[in-house]
């Protein structure tokens, strides 16, 4: 069974009394239920606990790690995040949400500063699909709305992507890319931008399909990963 961990810095659930009506469980939570439902084996870590709840044995056992922080970027251990990148480089799937954008480990694997706009004005968001051949957007129509969320405008300050999956379209005017896959070493990294925090948005049977699908893709490949160094020759070479 694939296994899932949803990590959250869970700050917003206990400073802000909306969040917590939302979210009883956490975001992490109600991503985490809507995964195990799906038939996932999914479990959850949080800022506060020892190593983040990111040991070695729990990123060892990741198929997929699922990243939403806002708050506290800063307090995630650089020691931490290394281990996480070299996960990912090895094989893990990596899910970004929404504000995750300014994560450590993203920054990271992007190597840019993943800088953008935004606004918190209760605007109509509608995501379209841009690929629709692509298995992330497997039962998906045409675009999703929602009612409310906040926005992110370009410039947004990454990589171009390797494949752009969703563009948003803002009340305000505004777009953005709101989907985007890369590929880093051996590992798959899907950033999706909505689910702010004092918004339901996790709760929308859409976006929870997107990031199911998007797990499945995640999912690493099941293979020897490639030996590097100094290699001794597969044949013969004769003396010149």
């Amino acid at each position: 069974m694939v296994k899932v961990t949803v990590w959250n810095e869970n700050r917003h659930e206990f400073k802000n009394p909306l969040v917590r009506d939302i979210y009883p469980e956490g975001i992490h939570g109600a991503i985490a239920a809507f995964l195990q439902k799906a038939g996932y084996e999914a479990g959850t870590a949080t800022l506060d606990e020892i190593e983040h709840g990111l040991t070695n044995e729990v990123l060892n056992q990741t198929d997929v790690l699922i990243w939403w922080g806002h708050l506290a970027h800063d307090e995630v251990q650089d020691a931490i995040v290394e281990k996480v990148k070299q996960r990912v480089l090895d094989g893990m799937g990596l899910i970004v949400l929404h504000s995750g954008h300014f994560s450590k480990i993203f920054k990271s694997l992007m190597e840019t500063s993943c800088a953008l706009k935004w606004r918190e004005a209760d605007e109509r968001e509608r995501l379209w699909v841009v690929a629709p051949g692509h298995s992330i957007v497997e039962g998906i129509g045409e675009y999703i709305e929602l009612e409310k969320e906040e926005m992110y405008g370009e410039h947004y300050d990454i990589p171009a992507p390797e494949e752009l999956i969703f563009v948003s379209w803002f009340e305000g005017g505004e777009v953005f890319r709101s989907g985007c896959t890369y590929t880093r070493g051996s590992g798959k990294v899907f950033y999706f931008r909505p689910g702010h925090e004092t918004y339901p948005t996790y709760h929308n049977k859409q976006i929870q399909q997107v990031i199911i699908n998007a797990v499945k893709w995640a999912v690493p490949v099941k293979r020897d990963l490639p030996v590097y160094g100094n290699p001794a020759p597969l044949e013969h070479i004769s003396a010149k």
